[in-house]
């Protein structure tokens, strides 16, 4: 049950494109109350917790409503089991664990030395959270949860690219919080800026690589610790001796979530040679079972915007005019109507012949794209990975054999998940995060705990002597022949791990 303190009127909502002064307003406020309010009990955080999951909830309908509005077409289906629903499963993980994650951590061994000492996990202070337009509401959600549960207070600049769905987002919040302790700022690339040039205590960031630079860079200038989640060209590789039509069927569903624009979605897939014709086949009667008709179907999910269908469309272009083979998967009836611009429907297609002179090859796709590429053996595969930036995701189909633990062992991505699409990200506990251009640091669960918290440690010393009056002159003879005599014995010890003789 809410306290009663948390039926306080609705708090305004910040203009949209508030200025730079403002949001460090914004941010003193919430400075100040967090040091004078001190490290909040556990009973204080889930409260926070609750009144979040509980302004999401409860304007779910709007949600809803207002992201079908922004996509173009996004049936309720989809925003109701990700940005409403996905993140349950971590509130309750939250919520139950909370104050043995808040508990001290005691260090034994320093104890019996004499020097007890524990180890304290402090909320940070004011954590900045930037969200992503994919899943605008569910990617500041749950990081909001973590940084709740590690006691510090929060401020979300939502993405203006669906800006109905950041209209209502910031009235639910208003509606449950005071702005000096959570609060939805709006606006374009003035104020993500300006958002990103403050100092905050931490800075989470969700969205492009390119875009991510700048944050850091920003963040950076004021030592702001920072965590990204980017993306990046997920591979998937189909073991040779992988059921090829179960894999069409996952990785074909996998590439059309959210229409494509999932960061966990697959980009390019890897089939062997003699596979790909079968890989194709059953590609397609996948996809048409999923969507029989496109062009007016309910349950596709639009481009989000004019932008990205341009930039998907012209990547399909630029691959067809350096001489790829470009299939579309609709009917036949369909063909000549998509790709459609005035409706944002871009049809599940598949790219055959990519050379590295195409720029699919490259950029991340973000739409209903594949690129089929055939390989011959694992070593080939692993080459072709691993010639490219670290992606956030790594799928492999077939067995638990030697070519899937080669694969394992030589590349390197966020997750990997064998025989499915992200489970590696849906596992409550597990970390989840990038790696190089696809992101550094990690949240979900304990691990997105620590990220908002600072560990100290905290030692007291019940020894005769103090270690600083210790090191002080006078230097003896016998000291001196102590610390070289512990030189040569440390020396001689790792030259007998190494196998040499004195």
């Amino acid at each position: 049950m809410l306290a009663s303190s948390d039926t306080t009127p609705a708090s305004p909502v910040p203009p949209e494109g508030i200025s730079a002064a403002g949001l460090r307003e914004l941010l003193a406020a919430q400075q100040r109350a967090f040091l004078a309010e001190g490290p909040p009990s556990a009973e204080v955080r889930r409260n926070r917790i609750d009144r979040l999951t509980a302004a999401l909830l409860e304007h779910a309908d709007e949600l809803t409503a207002a992201l079908a509005a922004d996509f173009g077409n996004r049936p309720e289906v989809n925003s109701l089991s990700s940005d409403v629903l996905g993140s349950m499963g971590d509130v309750a993980l939250v919520r139950a664990e909370l104050e043995a994650w808040m508990a001290d951590t005691e260090i034994p061994a320093a104890a019996d030395n004499g020097l007890p000492t524990f180890v304290q996990s402090r909320p940070k202070g004011v954590v900045g959270i930037v969200g992503p337009w994919n899943f605008p509401v569910s990617l500041v959600f749950q990081p909001a949860v973590e940084a709740f549960a590690a006691g510090n207070r929060v401020m979300i600049k939502f993405s203006e690219v669906p800006s109905r769905t950041a209209e209502v987002f910031a009235r639910a919040v208003a509606g449950r919080f005071s702005p000096d302790e959570a609060v939805v700022v709006r606006g374009g690339t003035e104020t993500s800026v300006a958002f990103s040039e403050l100092p905050f205590d931490h800075l989470f960031f969700t969205g492009s690589p390119s875009v991510g630079r700048h944050v850091a860079a920003a963040a950076g200038r004021n030592l702001t610790p920072v965590t990204l989640e980017l993306g990046g060209k997920n591979p998937v590789v189909v073991g040779h001796d992988a059921d090829v039509r179960v894999a069409a069927e996952r990785v074909s569903a996998a590439r059309m979530m959210n229409g494509g624009q999932l960061c966990l979605c697959p980009d390019y897939v890897l089939v062997p040679t003699e596979k790909v014709e079968e890989f194709v086949g059953a590609y397609r009667t996948a996809m048409s079972g999923y969507f029989p008709a496109f062009r007016e179907n309910p349950d596709v999910v639009t481009l989000v915007d004019d932008r990205n269908f341009a930039r998907v469309d012209g990547l399909v272009e630029d691959a067809r005019s350096k001489g790829a083979e470009i299939i579309t998967l609709v009917p036949d009836d369909e063909l000549a109507s998509l790709p459609d611009a005035a409706s944002r429907r871009m049809p599940p297609t598949l790219v055959l012949g990519v050379t590295d002179e195409m720029t699919i090859a490259h950029e991340e796709v973000f739409g209903p794209v594949i690129a089929v590429l055939p390989y011959d053996t694992v070593h080939d595969a692993v080459e072709y990975v691993t010639a490219r930036p670290h992606p956030l995701a790594a799928y492999w189909y077939g067995e638990d054999t030697a070519d899937f633990r080669e694969f394992v062992h030589r590349t390197t991505s966020g997750g990997l998940t064998r025989n499915d699409m992200a489970l590696h990200y849906g596992i409550e506990g597990a970390p989840f995060g990038g790696v190089g251009q696809s992101g550094s640091g990690a949240y979900h669960g304990k691990v997105g705990f620590d990220t908002f918290s600072h560990q100290r440690t905290i030692t007291q010393s019940l020894l005769p002597v103090g270690v600083a009056p210790s090191a002080m002159p006078p230097y003896t003879d016998e000291r001196l022949a102590q610390l070289r005599g512990a030189v040569a014995r440390n020396l001689a010890d790792v030259r007998k791990r190494l196998g040499e003789s004195d």
